[in-house]
């Protein structure tokens, strides 16, 4: 069975929301707090460690009710049922979308075409807590018989950033091992991390669910004549694992059977870092810690799966984004973790959202005339906010953003910490309230300046206010909390293309670039001349004379 396709836009819900937006889009966030002293009591979830408060956002309990019924009418519930349950719901690739049974219990069942993949899972994970351990304790031995010392992780997108932003994430928890990452194609990249391994001591891991994907295999190849240089052919086997579903192109590259870990159809690669493609942070950070990371997932996915919508953290995080999106026209988000660890959070989901939801048919097939997916992007706190942040609080646009925050650091810096989250609240309540013109005047009074020094200066020093944040506020950064915020993030995801009729899990428009860069590389590489437009053939022509 298909999911619904419904037009959200033709919905009695959208109505309701289209009036009720004329009756409250004047009014500010610190009218509703005037209004309603209570408001933060009822606009909040508590889950686990977890306390998201959206009560500073354009809203009004009604403007959640009125949300949550759109989600009833477009069959959200019967639609998350799909997802978990092995349903072709990538229907334009034929496909189950199953990244959540990734992170299952042994004893759950959950049937792809009448067979259970659980215990097939749970194979896969107990080979890569085999490995991992090996490695990690030295045991595995390199050619020369040194153990290993470095790991290093060749995959684009999904094989990339997923298991990039988790290591980097998680690095408090890491061990001994060195990870590095090559992904661009760009040979100054792959070179530049070849200078700091030694081959004997290197562990590769290949990350192509296709083994076809020209980044990877470009930098796969690069690497593997760089390796040759100081060893023989029948020591590939011993550094060089794979993670993909094409046996046959991995066994002509020269790895083993027992070093193949497998990747199947139904795991999108931006979703796929509960897989084997998340070895590299196993490796880096334990099996232990690594199942941690699964279990922090699956308990998000139960929340998920179990909570009424009022009560659901994700469909309440959509349901916000939804209403800004379509109704305030705002086409960004920014994501602000007040945590170095997680610098790489805002381009992991950039790719997790943008490639999921940057979609211009509908379901059935039809042009799409409202607005779907977000642009995201976003930084640390503190580092943000002594850069974007000046057009966040004194610009033209409306950006809605989550702010992410822990309270117990990891290192016991108890004064930095506090230092760092009175910025996190500082921002969050400015953002909210701003600066009114009667403020600004009378601090410009209490500083001595003349009335006509105060009237040059004074519109400079206002801030409008009134701009939306939700607050994100977790306990601390472990593996298990850090599996739930991801988790959290794929189900809002979900939620958005539910409501906008729109598949979530191809993607498409990554196609048309690279086909049409293959016939460019034959160009430049050879005589083959192809048509281009004017612009693109003197580019081309200026390289190739110049290069």
């Amino acid at each position: 069975m298909s999911l619904n396709k419904i037009n959200p836009t033709k919905t009695k819900s959208w109505g309701k929301l289209k009036t009720h937006f004329k009756s409250i889009s004047s009014s500010s966030i610190k009218s509703f707090f005037n209004k309603d002293p209570e408001r933060e009591k009822i606009l909040k979830i508590e889950w686990g460690d977890f306390l998201i408060d959206y009560s500073k956002n354009r809203i009004t309990p009604k403007t959640i009710n009125l949300l949550v019924n759109l989600a009833e009418e477009l069959n959200l519930k019967e639609s998350i049922k799909k997802y978990f349950t092995g349903e072709k719901i990538n229907q334009t690739e034929n496909r189950a979308v199953l990244h959540t049974a990734l992170r299952s219990k042994q004893n759950e069942s959950v049937l792809v075409d009448g067979l259970n993949v659980i215990p097939e899972i749970h194979n896969i994970k107990n080979k890569i807590k085999n490995f991992s351990n090996e490695i990690i304790s030295g045991k595995y031995k390199g050619y020369s018989g040194k153990s290993i010392t470095d790991i290093v992780n060749v995959g684009i997108g999904g094989s990339d950033l997923g298991p990039s932003m988790i290591n980097e994430a998680l690095k408090f928890y890491s061990n001994h091992l060195n990870i590095h990452f090559v992904s661009n194609v760009d040979g100054d990249h792959v070179r530049d991390i070849l200078k700091k391994i030694k081959p004997e001591t290197t562990i590769f891991i290949i990350v192509s669910k296709t083994f076809s994907t020209q980044e990877t295999l470009t930098n796969a190849s690069t690497i593997k004549k760089w390796f040759l240089k100081s060893t023989s052919k029948k020591h590939i086997s011993k550094h060089f694992i794979a993670v993909s579903s094409a046996i046959k192109k991995i066994r002509e590259f020269g790895i083993k059977n027992e070093n193949i870990f497998p990747m199947k159809n139904w795991i999108g690669g931006r979703f796929s870092v509960w897989s084997s493609v998340g070895i590299s942070i196993s490796l880096s950070i334990g099996p232990e810690n690594f199942n941690k990371l699964l279990k922090g997932a699956h308990k998000m996915d139960t929340h998920f799966k179990e909570s009424r919508f009022e009560k659901n953290i994700p469909v309440i995080l959509a349901l916000i984004s939804v209403w800004y999106n379509n109704f305030y026209n705002s086409e960004t988000e920014v994501i602000l973790p007040y945590s170095e660890y997680l610098k790489k959070l805002p381009s992991y989901l950039q790719q997790a959202v943008m490639e999921s939801n940057g979609k211009n048919f509908d379901r059935s097939g039809d042009p799409i005339d409202y607005q779907t997916g977000n642009i995201i992007w976003g930084s640390t706190g503190t580092n943000s906010q002594h850069a974007f942040f000046q057009l966040m609080h004194q610009g033209t646009k409306i950006i809605p953003s989550d702010f992410i925050g822990f309270i117990i650091p990891l290192y016991n810096e108890i004064d930095h910490h506090q230092k760092l989250m009175s910025n996190y609240f500082a921002q969050t309540e400015a953002l909210m309230n701003g600066k009114n013109a009667k403020e600004v005047e009378r601090e410009l009074k209490e500083s001595g300046l003349s009335k006509e020094e105060i009237k040059k200066i004074l519109p400079f020093k206002v801030f409008k206010g009134n701009n939306p944040s939700n607050s994100i506020l977790i306990k601390k950064l472990t593996p298990e909390s850090l599996g739930s915020l991801i988790a959290m993030y794929e189900h809002k995801i979900f939620v958005q293309g539910i409501i906008w009729n729109i598949f979530s899990f191809d993607q498409w428009g990554v196609e048309l670039g690279k086909k049409l860069a293959q016939n460019i590389l034959l160009e430049i590489q050879g005589n083959n001349n192809f048509k281009h437009d004017p612009s693109t053939a003197n580019l081309i022509k200026k390289y190739k004379l110049n290069s």
